[in-house]
């Protein structure tokens, strides 16, 4: 089953922090969302698609490492230790957790048991309200450092709000992700059984999958570099380099940014948010197309 992208983990040494930031930018942040697993998040959303602000609040609840189980807490604290801040995991929207580890599993890509979470959230009212997800996680053995799962959610009707989808950036929707990689082609396998989608190749240094829910690039650093004129992550294998969203209205956000001294040198069409101005992402604004 085609699998469109359904968020982004965005690793944050403060939360609070984060939050300023994004609201900064534009967008509507939720609350604090405390997790048993010794994590804490912040929520974006746009419809479909959110950003999932995340910190590790307590590391002696970090579930210990497992053959066989993947711990989310754990491999983004290794991420932390050694990156820093930044985009950690790409997550796409499931439907049948345990389908989906088969296929993982039989592509060479999983091995992991599937997670079932339930927290308490909180409506734009204030109301709490349950959510519960399924995840299947998947292992580009090529990547270390670059986390992937599907989430299959139980209770969307208590997740998605569109109080929380309206932002003062004018912020519509996702436009996709670009990823990076020494060697774009030799990801191939892997994103294609992670999305059930083709992952086309545009030219040599640059490939594309159009998933049901945002577009998924991947490109080696240099072009990234020369598309959006800012550095990409360096390391072994896949990385998340830039979320990119879709906007009505370029010249006034670019205006609003540039204010606040968030926006990298001019890149025609586009709206480029550094990684030095947003905690370790690039944030990438794009006009919505016409048609």
């Amino acid at each position: 089953m085609r699998r469109g992208l359904d968020h982004v983990v965005h690793l944050v040494g403060d939360l609070d922090a984060a939050g300023e930031v994004y609201d900064l930018l534009g967008f509507t942040v939720g609350v604090r969302n405390v997790h048993p697993w010794g994590t804490a998040n912040r929520i974006i959303q746009t419809p479909g698609f959110f950003i999932e602000l995340l910190q590790i609040t307590d590391p002696e609840k970090l579930p210990a490492r497992e053959e066989g189980k993947f711990s989310f807490g754990g491999f983004n604290a290794d991420f932390f230790k050694a990156r820093g801040e930044g985009l950690s995991m790409m997550v796409l929207e499931g439907s049948d957790a345990a389908a989906e580890k088969e296929v993982f599993d039989a592509a060479g890509f999983g091995g992991f048991e599937t997670v079932h979470a339930t927290r308490l959230g909180r409506r734009s009212d204030g109301e709490e309200v349950e959510v519960s997800f399924s995840l299947a996680f998947a292992h580009d053995p090529r990547s270390p450092d670059f986390g992937a799962f599907t989430c299959t959610q139980h209770r969307p009707e208590n997740f998605w709000s569109e109080n929380f989808q309206r932002h003062s950036n004018g912020v519509t929707g996702l436009a996709g992700l670009s990823l990076v990689a020494d060697e774009p082609a030799s990801h191939q396998d892997f994103l294609n059984t992670l999305t059930d989608v083709p992952l086309l190749r545009a030219r040599d240094d640059w490939y594309l999958a159009q998933t049901p829910r945002g577009e998924i690039e991947v490109m080696t650093r240099g072009l990234f570099t020369d598309r959006y004129g800012v550095p990409a992550p360096e390391g072994e294998g896949l990385h998340i380099a830039a979320v990119r969203f879709t906007t009505p209205n370029i010249a006034e956000l670019r205006r609003s940014l540039e204010a606040r001294r968030m926006v990298e040198e001019a890149v025609e069409g586009i709206i480029v948010v550094p990684p030095r101005a947003a905690m370790g992402a690039t944030l990438v604004f794009e006009q919505v197309r016409e048609g």
